[in-house]
């Protein structure tokens, strides 16, 4: 990956991430930068991600990778570093040395023969890196275990949240209450989904804006109090027992009526 040429990404896989975008499904799962000059490799990468439960963005070199890391909420940092690259190291020092990113894992993937960019990356700060080829599984196991996310299966929270009478299924992007469907927009399930991760926590209105809305998209926060209050309309209607409660001055928090 030289980082000097931008390859030219099939319409679809663009076409793909914008799509998750304005349905909010990109805000559910976890979200991984790919940097790669392969287009090939790069759908395969992603398909095998997408399968696991996470979605991804390409970035084609160095510039791309460090503008869009720089710009958007990703969990994770892939980078596909190839036999002639020289850039993976600065890629990921660059990332290490940033606020915004440095917490970031990032995973290289070595191709084979180009085994002595181990110690560039391991100086850069690198997480952890395989060389090519490398198992689906182990990449995936990886990359939940750096992200502390539950195996798919395990019942760990991983496909369902729950508080009270309130059960959110993740992957079918489903609420109910009380035994009853609530149906809910993206923005709202977001929402709700957020505080549902940690009932009686006070979210100020920045941190839901972060939580449920597209990180290229400017949210005023009267914006926010408008699908609060479309959720508690909502949450009232199926009578679950659940209300969000409104601190002042600092947001909003998940609770039960009778607690």
């Amino acid at each position: 990956m030289s980082g000097l040429e931008e390859p030219r990404w099939p319409a679809h896989a663009a076409d793909a991430v914008e799509a998750n975008l304005v349905l909010g499904v990109a805000l559910m799962k976890p979200r991984v930068l790919i940097c790669s000059q392969d287009a090939e490799f790069y759908l395969f990468l992603s398909h095998i991600l997408e399968v696991d439960g996470f979605v991804s963005e390409p970035a084609g070199g160095a510039k791309e990778a460090l503008a869009m890391a720089d710009d958007r909420d990703f969990q994770a940092v892939v980078l596909d570093c190839g036999s002639t690259s020289l850039t993976g190291s600065a890629i990921c020092a660059r990332l290490k040395r940033e606020p915004r990113t440095g917490g970031l894992p990032i995973i290289a993937l070595i191709a084979p023969g180009a085994e002595n960019q181990h110690l560039d990356l391991l100086k850069a700060g690198i997480d952890e890196s395989f060389v090519r080829p490398v198992a689906p599984a182990k990449l995936l196991d990886c990359l939940r275990t750096r992200l502390a996310l539950p195996k798919p299966g395990s019942n760990e929270n991983n496909s369902w949240l729950s508080y009270g009478s309130l059960e959110m299924k993740l992957d079918a992007h489903r609420v109910c209450g009380n035994g009853h469907d609530i149906h809910l927009g993206p923005i709202e399930f977001n929402v709700l989904r957020h505080l549902l991760e940690a009932p009686g926590k006070v979210f100020s209105r920045d941190e839901l804006i972060g939580g449920a809305w597209p990180a290229n998209i400017h949210v005023g926060v009267r914006t926010v109090d408008v699908h609060i209050s479309r959720l508690r309309r909502a949450l009232e209607a199926a009578s679950t027992g659940i209300v969000i409660r409104t601190v002042r001055s600092a947001g909003y928090s998940l609770e039960k009526l009778d607690g």
